[in-house]
């Protein structure tokens, strides 16, 4: 039998090649099903704004305002750690609720807080959502030598709410238990989740245990088990959502390390989701993990560091936008700032990254574990309710002590189509701000009203800001009007900026009566201001010739050097406070002291904004 070796050769070149084909195509379909940054753009943590250019009109609101000092402007209570907020839209209102400690993180008591807006800009006082659960005494945490006497239970969820098939809303929280400030309170060892009603008047149903751990039940806590409830409707609510994996799998963390209803118990932190046109589920978790299930939950493969990103240990956000495409929110950084978007058309291919929040204000007290930046934020879950606007709002603390929303608006963009030509006429809420920018503080709030914006700041650490992106242009002219109501205090800055936010010209209203710019190290003189006149501007840049002329009612002041060079000018920025650089990626991570006076307003500024135009 005589044997043709090439022949046998050639199959064997078919099959390694076929073999080859095969791998590169089950190899390209599991990328294709895989989540990843394609993106260029990365974060400069240099930068409390990353150099990332803003997404158009989003509006960064502050909820609530720590303050120990003045209990009553704040939570009642003088709270000053507040971290991981949770929102959700029912029945025509918003709904924010976040967990609070004393000082810092972990170190009991804690309670939970609740506040509901109309609008998402102007909300409630904080109420007590759950409040302090005292611990038996004699109670001993295995693994910890403390003993309880007179000690409290703290608060760890990472979701808040739940909307029923029938309407109904349910906001939960679980009260875990933490004896020293290193001891974690989602270590599976807490005593178990609670839950309540809100009803549709305003007002909140009792409290009831929805699920135990180990070692509680209901002869020995001191809330009743939820099927204790008459109404049959909302025991029905708890068990829809218990039978839900997708509600389940964010119990994991303080859940019974063998709780039977959490689906993928692996220890993978703060679950958010959203589902795919072809109804698999994109997961995000911590440390920039993610997997995608293919039967709504019920099991998921291990989760992976998904490609490209760049994230720590801080929370991601994730969903389908109302135009149809996706969109996560997140710190891309080693660091808890800036806060960032970052936008897909599929869901899973994300190749933009733009500015949410990049801004961080100053800690004003310090605390165990209290972060700098806007951070753990979190939007509103699939099911839980659509604002009639059409924006994304998120929710996150800010240095784990403010609370802070802001309103993505859909489709999320970052460049211009057109110029400036605002006069304000007819605005009645800044929501309508569309094609600006702002960061607005409690006490340092940006309002419309009489054809007017107006940015007021009487907090002694924070500022009021309003910021206008254009056409990216060489040479550019702006008109603008604006009022001061002072001169013998606070301080405006108007600042025109590339796409990285460099400054390369700064007009000032200082506090001693002078408008004044930045010339190099000096500022220098330009006018003197008066309390309550109106000044009109006219600023030429051209990045060219690296200069500007400046004109005030109708008075040149022409030949001025760019303090700094820019290829392009992209915005103008009004804002009543200096730059601001710290913390920096050198700061110690740990603050551990408090600001002076940081519950007491100062002497309040205003400024309104009458007009704004720009044009090449």
């Amino acid at each position: 039998m005589k044997i043709d070796f090439r022949k046998i050769q050639n199959s064997k070149f078919k099959i390694r090649r076929s073999i080859f084909i095969l791998t590169l195509l089950v190899n390209s379909i599991a990328y294709s099903q895989e989540v990843r940054y394609t993106g260029q753009t990365l974060s400069n943590s240099d930068y409390h704004h990353g150099q990332l250019q803003p997404a158009i009109g989003t509006h960064n609101i502050q909820v609530m305002r720590a303050n120990r000092e003045f209990p009553d402007s704040a939570d009642g209570f003088g709270w000053t750690y507040n971290h991981a907020p949770n929102l959700a839209y029912w029945n025509g209102k918003f709904y924010l609720q976040y967990l609070s400690d004393p000082i810092g993180e972990h170190i009991p008591p804690g309670k939970t807080f609740l506040l509901t807006s109309e609008d998402g800009y102007n909300w409630t006082k904080p109420e007590v959502l759950f409040p302090n659960y005292k611990l038996p005494d004699g109670y001993k945490k295995e693994g910890e030598p403390q003993i309880a006497q007179d000690w409290y239970a703290v608060m760890h969820q990472r979701m808040g709410f739940y909307t029923a098939k029938d309407g109904r809303l349910l906001t939960l929280a679980f009260y875990g238990i933490s004896m020293n400030k290193k001891d974690g309170p989602n270590d599976g060892n807490g005593i178990g989740r609670v839950v309540r009603e809100i009803y549709k008047d305003g007002s909140i149903g009792p409290i009831y245990f929805i699920r135990y751990n180990h070692d509680w039940k209901s002869k020995n806590t001191n809330y009743p088990f939820y099927k204790k409830s008459k109404d049959k409707g909302f025991r029905k609510a708890c068990e829809e959502l218990m039978a839900d994996p997708l509600m389940m799998q964010q119990w994991v963390e303080e859940a019974d390390r063998d709780d039977p209803l959490i689906p993928y118990k692996k220890q993978f932190k703060a679950l958010s989701y959203y589902h795919l046109d072809n109804g698999d589920v994109v997961g995000l978790w911590k440390h920039g993990l993610s997997s995608i299930s293919t039967d709504n939950g019920a099991s998921w493969p291990r989760p992976a560091r998904a490609p490209g990103w760049v994230m720590k240990n801080s929370k991601i956000w994730g969903q389908k936008t109302t135009d149809g495409r996706y969109a996560t929110v997140y710190n891309p950084s080693e660091f808890r700032w800036p806060l960032a978007v970052s936008v897909s058309e599929d869901g899973l291919d994300y190749t933009r990254l733009l500015l949410v929040n990049g801004e961080i204000s100053p800690m004003r007290y310090g605390g165990n574990y209290k972060s700098y930046g806007p951070q753990y934020v979190r939007g509103i879950l699939e099911g839980n309710g659509t604002p009639p606007d059409n924006k994304m709002w998120v929710t996150y603390s800010m240095n784990k002590e403010d609370m802070w929303i802001s309103a993505v608006p859909s489709p999320i963009s970052a460049i211009a189509s057109d110029h400036a030509d605002d006069d304000f006429e007819g605005l009645e809420s800044v929501s309508e701000l569309d094609d600006f920018n702002i960061f607005s503080p409690v006490w340092a709030p940006v309002s419309v009203g009489n054809g007017e914006v107006t940015l007021s700041d009487k907090d002694p650490y924070d500022y009021a800001k309003l910021s206008r992106v254009v056409p990216n242009s060489e040479q550019i002219t702006f008109e603008f009007e604006i009022e001061p109501n002072q001169n013998d205090h606070g301080i405006m800055h108007i600042e025109f900026q590339d796409a990285k936010g460099t400054a390369a010209v700064r007009l000032i209203f200082d506090n001693d009566g002078i408008l004044k710019y930045k010339n190099g190290y000096r500022n220098s003189g330009a006018i003197e201001y008066e309390a309550g006149e109106t000044y009109a501007f006219k600023v030429e840049l051209d990045v060219t010739t690296r200069s500007y002329n400046l004109s005030v009612n109708g008075n040149s002041k022409d030949g001025r050097i760019f303090f700094q060079p820019v290829h392009g000018i992209e915005r103008i920025v009004f804002r009543t406070g200096e730059v601001r650089r710290f913390p920096d990626v050198d700061t110690p991570t740990d603050q551990n002291y408090d600001l002076q006076d940081a519950g007491k307003p100062v002497e309040k500024a205003v400024w309104k904004l009458k007009s704004l135009k720009s044009f090449n």
